[in-house]
């Protein structure tokens, strides 16, 4: 039997000077960046009950539509789910912060209508097993809202992302790689990936390690559907 690691036992992370950076840098990011409307973007039309994992510190509550009816919010950082639970109280919908571990979530199976991934699947420390814990949560068909920055197409670019991975970035933001994949863990786990868009962000000025995201959705598919 695999032992489990004090972070999944505790469901507890403790990041506390990157989250006092993060909570800053993301509400400047909000308007900044555009962020607020890629935010609103990757959650219209949403419905039911709602996983988000990683919340931080809850921006994304204030764009969450009417029709979902629960909001869990799984948040292992302590500083970031205070945050979060101060935002959930000016939600327009319920919104319960809980603590917890992106690879272990502490939830029931198959209990949601939706999962939303935010600038999480960066930073986990397992992402395929992060992206199964998200299939083993959802019902079969549930859908799967992401936002993620990922790996650059262009090769000198993708080269540096690789270098900053295994040395400095994960240092010094909190566990965050800039090369991952998300589309294709997502894929791996049993996703079928929907309509998605890439885009950068911020739209303008110098290129970051971050800049390239995609943003779309995905359905969890029935374990013995086709894998594509």
């Amino acid at each position: 039997m695999r032992r489990r690691s004090n972070q999944e036992t505790t469901g507890s992370v403790h990041h506390p000077l990157f989250a006092r950076f993060y909570a800053r840098m993301s509400v400047a990011a909000e308007y900044g960046a555009g962020m607020a409307a890629h935010r609103a973007e990757l959650l219209a039309g949403l419905s039911g009950r709602v996983i988000e994992i990683g919340a931080g510190n809850g921006l994304n509550f204030a764009h969450y539509p009417r029709t979902v009816s629960e909001v869990v919010a799984v948040e292992p950082e302590p500083r970031l789910r205070g945050l979060a639970r101060t935002a959930a109280v000016r939600s327009g919908v319920p919104v319960d912060v809980v603590p917890g571990t992106a690879e272990s979530l502490p939830l029931k199976s198959e209990a949601f209508d939706a999962a939303v991934v935010s600038l999480v699947l960066c930073s986990v420390r397992d992402p395929a097993r992060t992206c199964a814990e998200i299939a083993r949560v959802l019902r079969p068909g549930g859908e799967v809202r992401f936002l993620e920055h990922h790996r650059s197409d262009r090769p000198g670019v993708a080269a540096f992302q690789r270098v900053l991975d295994g040395t400095v970035w994960p240092l010094l933001l909190g566990g965050c790689h800039s090369a991952r994949d998300p589309l294709g863990t997502l894929r791996t786990a049993g996703f079928d990936i929907g309509p998605y868009r890439n885009l950068r962000v911020p739209a303008g000025g110098l290129p970051l390690p971050t800049s390239a995201h995609v943003l779309g959705r995905a359905i969890r598919l029935p374990d013995d559907g086709p894998r594509g």
